[in-house]
């Protein structure tokens, strides 16, 4: 068996498309077809079911797909070794950011990578927690930061940070600065994201926990639309007060606490469990947990 046939047939495998791989890989789709198809022969085994919406793994291609993840994972780990022979950690990471993470930390997180893994790559992709938990699991991520994760025996979970939620209203004449008992959402229109963005799963599972639901008159995922709704009178929402604070006009806004409980939407670090960690791995973790403590305002968060 050749190594490029394994990541190739890998790559489909996860991607579940020969399109999409073609795409990841670099490589045209015939070609790719090719190697992979030269591998099953070799195999004397039908590896993927090919279909018009994309492909899904057999019996045998399940299997070889774990083989393939630990063979080209202990590939990655010898050449990782052969650069510290030359003082340096190399290859490559792959790590998914929820999008408001990522608003934050993206940039300080990418100088400081530069700066202290200049032989090693880095791929950085956004996503809401369920998915980026799905592409942990199929091996497209190596690291995931992700908020309000469900326990999980697949996953290695890390807390990192905790941001207190607020209701977020237009700003009026007279603001109340008093806090708000979460029961009493029941009579406020809210604009929230759609499931499951984790706000929205955290906020429903709260309030459910004292008999109540939110009134919920809108649904959208942007942030930053919710906002301009917002400060058009449309309704309210439930975001930390950074999102507030870092938005195009923020004096426009006003924020009031939530008590009875307090919501906090928290910060996780995530890899898959039992799954081998690089050296390279390793620092980008502590890299990470690094920049959270750099970039995320104490006055704003406590601990996870």
């Amino acid at each position: 068996m050749d190594l490029k046939q394994l990541e190739y047939f890998m790559r489909v495998a996860e991607l579940g498309s020969f399109t999409q791989a073609s795409h990841a890989l670099n490589i045209a789709q015939p070609a790719l077809s090719r190697q992979v198809r030269m591998l099953e022969v070799e195999l004397r085994q039908n590896l993927l079911n090919r279909n018009g919406r994309g492909v899904t793994t057999t019996e045998a291609g399940k299997l070889l797909l774990e083989h393939c993840r630990g063979i080209l994972h202990q590939v990655d780990r010898a050449k990782e070794d052969m650069g510290r022979v030359q003082g340096a950690l190399a290859g490559r990471v792959a790590l998914g950011i929820a999008p408001s993470a990522s608003k934050m930390m993206t940039v300080e997180l990418t100088r400081q990578f530069r700066k202290r893994l200049p032989n090693a790559s880095l791929s950085i992709s956004e996503g809401l927690s369920l998915v980026m938990q799905e592409w942990l699991l199929a091996g497209r991520l190596d690291i995931a930061l992700m908020y309000n994760p469900s326990p999980s025996a697949e996953l290695d979970l890390s807390p990192l940070t905790s941001e207190r939620l607020y209701l977020v209203g237009t700003r009026g004449p007279h603001p109340s600065d008093q806090p708000l008992p979460l029961h009493a959402l029941v009579n406020i229109p809210l604009i929230i994201p759609n499931r499951p963005h984790t706000v929205r799963m955290l906020l429903e599972s709260e309030m459910a926990l004292i008999g109540a639901r939110p009134n919920i008159r809108l649904e959208i995922d942007s942030v930053q639309a919710i906002l301009d709704l917002v400060a058009d009178g449309t309704g309210y929402a439930i975001l930390t007060e950074h999102a507030v604070l870092t938005s195009a006009q923020p004096d426009r806004y006003h924020v009031r606490p939530i008590t009875q409980p307090e919501l906090h939407s928290r910060l996780y670090l995530a890899t898959a469990a039992g799954r081998i960690t690089t050296l390279t791995q390793k620092a980008m973790l502590e890299l990470i947990r690094t920049t959270v403590r750099q970039v995320y305002p104490p006055a704003m968060t406590r601990p996870a």
